[in-house]
This record gives C-alpha cells, structure tokens and sequence, in this order.
C-alpha cells in the first residue's frame, strides 16, 4: 500500500468514526418530532405526531412558571418539564426541572440513569452534593446566580440550609432522563422490597423497616 492510498483509509477511517455529541439521546433526523404520546410502543423516544396537526403551543410550555407544593414529607417539589409533560422536547435531547424548597426542605438523594445534570440556585442557599462510584463524597453551598453539575447516574441531593425558601432550575442532556429516588424506590416499591433485603443491607431490625415504610404512608 502507498503512502497515497495509507492517508486515503485513514481520512475515510477518521469520517466512519462516531461524532461525539452533547445529548445522551440519539440524535434527530429531522426538523422536530412533536410526540404522539397516545401512540403504543416508544423506543428512544414517542412516535411523531403528524406535522400537519402540529401547532405553535407544542413548542412552548409554561409548567416551570407554577410555583411547587411543598407540604410533603420531603418539603420540596420537582416539576418536571421532560418529554412526558412538554412533547415538543421529543428526540431533542433536553429537559429542564424546576425545584421548590420549604426551609430545611430536601430533595432526597436520586439519580438520573439517562442523563447528566446541570442547575443553577435562583432564590435562596442549597447545599449540593454527590457521591461517586469510588465512594467519594463532593458538596459545597450554594446561592442564587451560582450553578453545580451532577455527572450521569451519580447518587445525589439538594438540602435548603437557608433561612427562607429555596428555587433551582436543573437541566439534562435526554428528553427523558429518569428518576431514582432512593428512599422511594427503596421503601414503597410495587411489590415492596423483601424485608429480609434491606434488614440485611442497612443492619437494623424489622421494626425500623417497618416505622420508615410508614414515614411514607405504606
């Protein structure tokens, strides 16, 4: 092979490669792909509604503008501005929440598995933090005007430690990017976790299980 046709395999090689992309979704293939969320069967994303019953409101939404209830065990509320409540972000790759805090209010440690996270405190001082898969703990305060970003999966939470309410916006890089939180999924899962499970894994006796399930109505 000569030197010609050397740099010629390696230029195609170089172009076959996978472009990095900034969304952890795949990308789109055309302008939008308003969803039809009525539509049986979705992989990595809804089936597209019709372009010509596709209207103006499906590209704006306005649920992150309604302030959260907080009168919950948590004292925080997650609005959520994903594919399943905005269909417009359907194949795009974002999606945006809103957080509400009451004072001392938590929005419990979670994960996203889809998505990396990034948000920035509007009102109020959270303290930020996450844990990686080494087990290392990363945390600092924050105010208003100041951001945090959370790395896709990790385990992580938002504490309000100020002396009034709290707000943050976070954004993801997947239309969709799931929720797990822990304490939830944990203990109220259908069917419930075995008792024998987390008696094990947190050390503790049937009867604090039991007290924590009835924390959350179970």
């Amino acid at each position: 092979m000569n030197i010609i046709s050397l740099i010629l395999c390696l230029v195609v090689s170089t172009l076959l490669l996978p472009l990095p992309s900034d969304s952890a979704d795949p990308d789109p293939l055309q302008d939008f792909c308003v969803a039809d969320l009525s539509a049986s069967g979705a992989v990595n994303g809804f089936p597209c509604k019709p372009v010509s019953n596709t209207t103006a409101d499906d590209f704006f939404f306005d649920g992150l503008s309604k302030q959260g209830n907080t009168s919950n065990v948590f004292g925080a509320q997650v609005t959520t501005a994903n594919v399943l409540a905005f269909p417009g972000l359907n194949t795009l790759g974002i999606a945006m929440n809103r957080v509400d805090f009451a004072p001392g209010g938590l929005n419990p440690p979670h994960s996203h598995p889809r998505a990396s996270e990034s948000g920035v405190v509007i009102e109020g001082k959270l303290l930020v933090g996450f844990v990686t898969t080494r087990n290392v703990y990363y945390s600092k305060v924050l105010s208003a005007g100041q951001m945090f970003v959370i790395p896709r999966g990790l385990v992580h939470f938002q504490l309000n430690v100020g002396e009034g309410k709290a707000l943050a916006f976070t954004a993801f890089n997947s239309h969709l990017p799931g929720s797990v939180v822990l304490p939830l999924n944990l203990f109220t899962s259908t069917p419930l976790l075995p008792d024998q499970v987390l008696t094990k894994a947190f050390q503790v006796d049937e009867d604090v299980i039991n007290g924590i399930r009835s924390k959350f109505g179970v």
